[in-house]
């Protein structure tokens, strides 16, 4: 009897503090989730000032934040419609950048689990934040909370930053008095950078920008960053081979 009493005070206890361990991680997730949502608040503010200076309105600014929700494809767009270019190379390059998203999802999918219903909505919100928290976390069990946790408020945080950038860039005018001209680039050295950690990356990633810059005097706008991705695809898919 005493034996058996003793068993169950031990797997109380025991449940007792794996409640407690499970409460403390998913509170060490949210506000690692918080944190990432503020560090993208300036690229959002940018973002919408740049959209707006492009000539795209509020609206249509903030409708891009809330439903292509991927930031280096948004820089893309409107830098590529600012500059003249056409619509088609606006959106290749939106899509050529966007499609990493893509591979993030075939990835994600197995650690969330999701019902059929929630996967289009995990699929709009699986960014690099969200997919690099997910699999941080995943082996802890956690994965599914820090995926949520970490788009939910990138994504609110994003489309807040995007109203207030785009009120503020139409209120400057022009871009350039407020070094706003260089947020787009700015951003796509921000999301280059991390993937540059092997000397084979970097020569690539030379490689691309060279061919890029030597094509711009002779192709339309957006279509040089065509080029180069398209050759640092192509230089990805020989590696592996």
């Amino acid at each position: 009897m005493r034996g058996h009493v003793w068993s169950v005070l031990v797997v109380s206890f025991a449940r007792g503090v794996s409640a407690e361990d499970d409460a403390a991680s998913l509170r060490r997730i949210r506000a690692r989730a918080l944190v990432i949502g503020l560090s993208v608040t300036p690229f959002g503010v940018s973002f919408g000032a740049v959209s707006v200076g492009s000539g795209l309105s509020v609206l249509q600014t903030c409708l891009l934040s809330l439903v292509l929700f991927s930031g280096a494809s948004q820089f893309a767009l409107v830098s590529i419609l600012g500059a003249g270019g056409g619509v088609g190379s606006a959106l290749a390059t939106t899509l050529l950048l966007g499609s990493r998203n893509g591979l993030y999802g075939a990835g994600v999918r197995g650690l969330l689990r999701a019902p059929a219903w929630l996967r289009p909505l995990a699929a709009q919100v699986t960014i690099d934040e969200s997919t690099a928290m997910a699999f941080a976390e995943a082996p802890a069990g956690f994965a599914a909370s820090a995926f949520w946790s970490t788009a939910a408020s990138v994504y609110v945080l994003w489309n807040l930053a995007t109203v207030l950038g785009a009120l503020v860039g139409r209120g400057l005018g022009s871009l350039s008095v407020a070094g706003l001209d260089a947020a787009g680039p700015a951003a796509f050295v921000a999301l280059l950078g991390p993937r540059l950690r092997f000397a084979s990356a970097r020569v690539v990633a030379l490689v691309a920008a060279a061919v890029a810059v030597l094509c711009v005097p002779l192709l339309p706008a957006g279509s040089p960053v065509l080029v180069g991705g398209g050759l640092a695809a192509l230089a990805a898919v020989a590696r592996r081979r």
